[in-house]
């Protein structure tokens, strides 16, 4: 997106250019796997990945086989720690436990939801700081929010991946994010903050939600609704990335959709990630681009500029 004064694009342009976050994942992990080959040769270090699941939620165990197999494409060790839906949490934290003393495991992954027996935060907590890949730390939050060396969170890193991409410099853009969670919102605001954004969050409780949308250059919503955010909100020319997936029966077919209606969105903003396609496949290229972060870190060796924050 070119800058003018009003911070828009082409005007004539009748279509957004689609952000392809398949695309540009692929072509991360080729860089991750690059750099897994450089650690291997001058270190004899190959990054170790362990994820952990609890009972057998089928969206989580689809998830988890894509991370293994992703993991074995790009040269590194996956570890993988499956226990029962009624595993104690004790089990669970005793296992974390053995992970972080393992120094063959850089990265560690607990796969959510957990049991509703088991507490989540506890779990996060309990991995250190170092080896969460996730980010969910909340040592990571504190040292990302006071700008700090941190692991960031896997999809904020990737969207701002694709922002970087499209924009190059971030500063001084006018940038709202929907949602406010840990996972996403909180963590987006942070990241664009450090770019030297003007940002603000917006969130259920905003009370002119239309009105903040429409000032927004960079506009990143992780809200969990469906098509929260009408094509007739977006300022001309700004870049959207839409983070939700959901689940919706549309001409009596289930279909996925955004957090952004694509269609009406995609008249006017300049560029704009679709549903599937776009930040999805990023979140587990950026778990491989920060557990090969986090054995740099843990060896000392230089960190790829380009696969951080």
């Amino acid at each position: 997106m070119k800058r003018s004064g009003a911070g828009v694009t082409d005007m004539n342009k009748v279509r957004a250019d689609i952000i392809d976050g398949k695309a540009f994942a692929a072509t991360l992990r080729q860089k991750v796997a690059t750099q897994v080959t450089r650690l291997k040769a001058e270190y004899g270090i190959v990054p170790g990945l362990a994820v952990v699941m609890v009972g057998e939620d089928p969206a989580s165990t689809v998830y988890v086989r894509n991370k293994e197999r992703m993991t074995a494409e790009v040269g590194m060790n996956g570890h993988a720690f499956r226990l029962p839906a009624d595993a104690s949490e004790t089990e669970l934290l005793n296992l974390i436990g053995r992970l972080n003393a393992d120094t063959a495991i850089h990265g560690i992954l607990v796969q959510l939801p957990l049991p509703a027996h088991m507490d989540a935060r506890k779990v996060i907590n309990t991995i250190t700081p170092e080896k969460d890949v996730d980010g969910f730390h909340v040592v990571n939050a504190g040292l990302l929010a006071t700008g700090q060396e941190a692991m960031v969170p896997c999809t904020p890193l990737g969207c701002l991946m694709l922002l970087r991409d499209r924009l190059g410099s971030l500063a001084g853009y006018k940038a709202l994010v929907v949602g406010a969670s840990n996972i996403v919102g909180k963590p987006m605001a942070q990241l664009l903050l450090a770019e030297k954004c003007t940002v603000s969050i917006a969130h259920s409780r905003t009370r002119d939600l239309e009105a903040e949308v429409r000032q927004a250059e960079i506009l990143v919503v992780a809200a969990g609704r469906a098509e929260l955010i009408p094509g007739e909100w977006i300022r001309p020319g700004a870049v959207v990335i839409d983070v939700g997936i959901n689940r919706i029966e549309r001409d009596g077919k289930a279909v996925l959709v955004g957090d952004v209606a694509f269609e009406g969105a995609a008249k006017v903003a300049g560029a704009i990630t679709p549903v599937p396609g776009g930040v999805g496949p990023m979140t587990i290229a950026c778990l491989l681009a920060n557990t090969l972060t986090a054995c740099c870190r843990a060896i000392g060796a230089s960190e790829p500029a380009e696969l951080v924050a």
